[in-house]
């Protein structure tokens, strides 16, 4: 598909905002699920980006919708399959025999689930959740190595993938510490899940060694350079060396940031996900500058296109993804503050004062 002429870069409107929660509304089926688009699969992760956006429009029952359609198709061992293919029967969707469980997207739901809470302060919504959630932590956690990092998948044997990514484990760490939240507002502080966490952020930091042991290093992924400051790792300094080394690589000007270096390729979740991380490396402006960049992609539905290629000047995916819908939305709350749970994947591990 040829792309449309480009808009000016702008702010995004509160009433735009919220047309785009309606169109990852209109997307959610009758029992809760959260496809990628009209007729598209699921993955448990991208289904939670999408309720969270929904939180922050404040449509409050269709996001509980979302969680609990999760908690009703958790497996018997915590976890969720990787893809879920709706109008299929759960028990036949993709070929769930063959499916592997990643554990970042297990332990997603409990980013959600405070996320939530954090906007609508419903203590009784958190205690329902408890349960799914503490499940899906210890499913995660069983497969944490001696070093610290986790096992990025695990196949329908129970058996843990011999690797570990550093995009996954960074967000399986902002998960965990979720998670050790949600236990202390429910008056059941899990000190096992703060210690697992602690180990798995000192395994991304010290441990290069134990990710992408087994294939390529994924660090030509944008991902790679900016969840780790997603996960809280640095202080702001650090942070922000960290994202000066690589910009030139994965920041296109007026367009937005590369889903990889070595493709002419810019993706709108990135793009909003280093907006996220730009501000919390305490540089409100540039993430200002680069958020102004996503609007040209945005269609008159309230949907965003997934990607652009520049250099053949052409929208592909010829597809607007929920999840792309709900980065935006992220991305908007962590720049504007416009709910309480802006400063979600803004909090830092170390202050300012600690050194690396």
């Amino acid at each position: 598909m040829t792309a449309p002429t480009l808009l000016s870069p702008r702010t995004l409107l509160p009433a735009e905002l919220q047309t785009t929660a309606d169109y990852i509304r209109a997307t959610q089926l009758p029992d809760g699920a959260i496809p990628w688009y009209a007729g598209g699969k699921l993955d448990p992760w991208d289904h939670t980006e999408a309720a969270m956006a929904l939180s922050v429009a404040g449509n409050y029952s269709a996001a509980e919708h979302a969680y609990h359609w999760l908690a009703q198709q958790q497996l018997d061992d915590g976890s969720w399959f990787a893809n879920y293919f709706p109008g299929a029967a759960t028990e036949q969707c993709g070929n769930t025999h063959q499916q592997l469980r990643e554990t970042n997207f297990v332990a997603y739901v409990a980013t959600g689930v405070w996320h939530h809470f954090l906007i609508t302060r419903d203590r009784s919504f958190l205690a329902s959740m408890f349960p799914c959630v503490r499940r899906a932590v210890e499913f995660v956690l069983r497969y944490q190595s001696d070093f610290g990092e986790i096992a990025w998948a695990v196949d329908v044997n129970g058996v843990g993938q011999n690797d570990a990514l550093v995009t996954a484990c960074s967000s399986v760490l902002r998960s965990l510490d979720c998670a050790c939240h949600i236990a202390q507002a429910l008056g059941v502080p899990e000190r096992r899940w703060k210690s697992a966490a602690d180990r798995l952020a000192a395994a991304l930091l010290t441990k290069p060694e134990r990710f992408d042991r087994t294939w390529e290093s994924k660090t030509r992924f944008s991902m790679d350079w900016y969840y780790p400051i997603l996960a809280g790792l640095f202080t702001a300094h650090e942070a922000r060396t960290r994202i000066a080394t690589r910009w030139h690589e994965f920041v296109v000007a007026e367009m937005g940031c590369r889903c990889v270096n070595d493709e002419p390729w810019v993706t709108m979740a990135e793009t909003s996900e280093l907006v996220i991380a730009l501000v919390a490396s305490g540089e409100p402006e540039k993430a200002r500058q680069l958020y102004d960049t996503l609007h040209q992609w945005r269609d008159s539905d309230g949907g965003y296109w997934t990607g652009y290629v520049f250099r053949d000047r052409t929208i592909w995916p010829d597809d607007k993804t929920t999840w792309t819908a709900g980065a935006v939305i992220l991305a908007a709350d962590a720049l504007f503050a416009l709910t309480p749970a802006h400063e979600i994947f803004l909090q830092r591990r170390k202050s300012d004062d600690e050194t690396a």
